[in-house]
Formats: structure tokens, sequence, C-alpha cells
């Protein structure tokens, strides 16, 4: 493929054009997103690369599509709220994702933190993400094929820690990986009894903030080739 088609196909055409981008962050920010550093990066990221190409065109809805695995991509607004929660408190310089999926969350992160530590336990998902971000010249990303309920100790603490799929009950490894001061961003519960909870690690234990409803795929311990 040459350089101009390669070009094209990241900006976009009809239904994955900057204009629908565009629409689709005009909803975000209408639904209370505000950061608008994030707004810029999900609106100038490629969503639509991130899907196969059979739902190219619906890549800028506001909702979750399938990507393979039994997995999903996340709905935008919730890219977005998750984010937003994250940077709350300032910059951060080292983020652990739980879940890297397609790769798409891993690469907004990318573009607002200095470096991501992404685990992924579906050996071939992660690759292609892998593909897809070094497409994108994305290069502050560290991977790791492994079990997400174990974090990635050797490199921790993480000033935040952002999970991607909806566990049974809170990591106690993930805690034990989050710097003072960190936050956690994380869905707990089973099937429709989901809540997204924001965890701040202070200096004499962990502050639980309990937000909205959501719904994710489950975080499943062990790993898939």
């Amino acid at each position: 493929m040459s350089y101009q088609s390669d070009d094209l196909q990241r900006l976009g055409i009809g239904m994955t054009s900057q204009r629908t981008r565009e629409r689709l962050i005009q909803r975000l920010r209408d639904e209370g997103i505000r950061h608008e550093q994030l707004l810029e990066v999900m609106c100038s990221t490629p969503r639509h690369l991130f899907v196969d190409e059979a739902l190219a065109h619906r890549a800028y809805e506001d909702t979750a599509l399938p990507i393979g695995s039994n997995q999903t991509i996340s709905q935008p607004y919730i890219v977005g709220h998750m984010t937003e929660l994250l940077l709350a408190a300032g910059p951060l310089d080292k983020v652990l994702e739980i879940g890297t999926g397609c790769g798409y969350q891993t690469a907004v992160l990318a573009q607002l933190v200095e470096r991501v530590f992404s685990v992924e336990r579906i050996q071939g998902l992660q690759e292609r993400a892998k593909e897809r971000l070094a497409e994108l010249n994305i290069r502050n990303v560290l991977y790791r094929w492994s079990d997400g309920w174990e974090g990635w100790k050797a490199l921790a603490p993480y000033n935040g820690i952002i999970v991607t799929a909806a566990a049974k009950e809170i990591p106690q490894a993930l805690l034990e990986q989050l710097a003072v001061g960190g936050r956690l961003v994380i869905p707990v519960g089973e099937d429709d009894e989901q809540k997204l909870l924001l965890i701040i690690r202070e200096k004499n234990g962990f502050v639980h903030q309990v937000l909205n409803d959501v719904r994710f795929v489950p975080l499943l311990a062990g790993t898939l080739a």
C-alpha cells in the first residue's frame, strides 16, 4: 500500500471521515467529557483502524463493537470517561493497562501519558494491537502477554491503573502495584451487576468511590495463545 493510501486510510472517508469523528466528539462533550486534550486525542485517533473492515462504518458510533475472541472495543464514552477519571489529578508518567484488546484504549492513553504498560491474556489480540500502534507511530507502550489479575509486578508501582474488563472483585495485586497518590479505575461485578470504581491510594490505605453502572466482558484468569 502506498504512503498516500495509508494516509487516506487513517484519515477516513464517508462514515469514517473527520466530520463523522467530530460529531462523535460533540456527543461526548454533551455527555459530560470535559478534558480537552483527551477529546482532541480521541478525535484524531482513527478508531476505524481498530475494528474489522466490515464494521469500520460504525466505528464512530458511541457503541461497543466486537473485535473477535469474545472481546469488544469499548464504547467511546466509556473510554473517555475512564481516561478522564484516571487523569483527573494531573499528568501521569506510568500507567498500567489491564486488557490491551484491540489497542484503541492503549493508543488514546499513550498520547496522554508518558509511558503505558499494557497486559493482555489473549496473545493474538495483543499482537494485532502492537501492529496497529506501530503503524500509528505510537512508541511509548510496553506489552506483556500475561494474566491481568497479576498485573505487572516487575515494573510497579504505577501512578495510574486502568482495567478494561470487569473483575468479580478488586485484584489484590493491582492494589499492591498502585503508587501512593495513584488512581485505579476498574469495573467490578458480574453480568448485569457491574459498577465502575475509582480507587485512590493514600498513605494510610485506599479510598473507594463507586461511580456509574457499566457493562464489560469479564476479567478472566490465565492466558490464551
